[in-house]
């Protein structure tokens, strides 16, 4: 419809009545094209015209408003144009540097009635980058929340506690544990060298987490190793000499305490979704504290969710000494739906090890 009809009435009749010459123009040779001066006025007019008033303010939003109607199960055509608005200097960039040409081209050499099928010929190019760059697919959201379902989901497993919330510095007493963390600029082979550093000492890496925060990056792990080589490995660590941009820093894990502590009879794992915006993780925490619940694990970040709006996405694996009766689980599951509406999370699903 787009193509056949909207840019046929803008390429055709109000360009043929903007610029009565632009027919008799494109069908010059290139030699009186050169010395038509009101002829190249017209065509760069076109050209502007198309290119910086009708993709722009036309084009686009219908681009992104039918996409929201396709992808999205609540269309809100203000958040098409607030992602269109944040997109636009990328889009208009790309549009360009495909369609400017292939417009000069277009207007200066085809007769009136090959406009269009040139256009559908370029278009063929153009959908792909576009498609590319801004479309969307179902699989796509189950991939950004694989594994876990979609929509609103409780869980339970059969599944022992100690098998799946294990915490290295408790399953293993003869050894000596240590956190090691460290921050700098970013560099390829920083995670290689830790690694080997640590494995050549004859230590063990269990948990960890590594990532580039803009130009830094940051890592935190756990290692495991025999007390007699734990000074030997912090020494390796702050004296290789590629490792000095990150300023390596140690410390010693213990158990907990027997006793300290109540023991752990369900375990849960939290997943959540939803269009990110301030202050998102510290209203889930909260409802996991609420619950009296242990967070033992946690993570967070950012991504690309459909219709190409940022997510935040929350994934922790808490426990709880409060042991949970099927309307306990029902209580949580309504609280977490009433978070769900409160937050416009897309997904959230909880799954119960008992």
């Amino acid at each position: 419809f787009y193509l056949g009809g909207v840019q046929y009435a803008i390429y055709v009749p109000l360009f043929g009545r903007l610029f009565p010459n632009a027919a008799s123009f494109a069908a010059k040779p290139i030699r009186e094209k050169v010395k038509d001066a009101k002829g190249i006025a017209a065509l760069c007019g076109q050209v502007f015209i198309d290119q910086f008033v009708h993709h722009p303010l036309l084009y686009f939003p219908v681009f992104y408003g039918t996409r929201e109607l396709v992808m999205s199960d609540k269309p809100d055509l203000i958040r098409a144009m607030t992602i269109y608005k944040e997109n636009m200097s990328e889009d208009l960039a790309a549009l360009w540097k495909i369609w400017v040409p292939s417009t000069f081209l277009n207007f200066a050499f085809m007769p009136m009635w090959a406009r269009v099928p040139w256009v559908a010929g370029t278009s063929l190019v153009w959908t792909i980058i576009l498609s590319t760059m801004r479309g969307g697919d179902v699989s796509h959201k189950d991939d950004i929340e694989a594994p876990f379902p979609t929509g609103s989901t409780l869980t339970l497993v059969q599944e022992g506690l100690d098998d799946i919330f294990a915490s290295p510095v408790d399953m293993d007493p003869s050894l000596a544990h240590i956190c090691i963390s460290g921050s700098g600029p970013d560099r390829i082979g920083h995670v290689a060298k830790m690694a080997r550093t640590v494995a050549d000492a004859g230590g063990n890496v269990t948990h960890s987490k590594m990532i580039r925060l803009g130009h830094e990056f940051v890592t935190l792990m756990h290692v495991g190793i025999e007390h007699e080589k734990r000074g030997d490995l912090i020494d390796s660590l702050r004296n290789e000499k590629d490792l000095k941009l990150l300023k390596i820093r140690a410390s010693n894990l213990t158990r907990r305490q027997t006793g300290s502590y109540a023991h752990s009879v369900v375990g849960l794992k939290i997943h959540v979704v939803g269009p990110d915006r301030p202050g998102m993780l510290a209203d889930i925490t909260e409802k996991i504290a609420q619950r009296s619940m242990s967070i033992e694990d946690i993570s967070t970040e950012i991504r690309r969710g459909r219709n190409g709006h940022r997510d935040f996405v929350v994934t922790a694996e808490v426990v709880t000494s409060i042991k949970m009766e099927q309307e306990n689980l029902d209580s949580l599951v309504a609280e977490f739906q009433v978070l769900k509406e409160e937050l416009n999370l897309s997904v959230v699903d909880i799954r119960v090890q008992m």
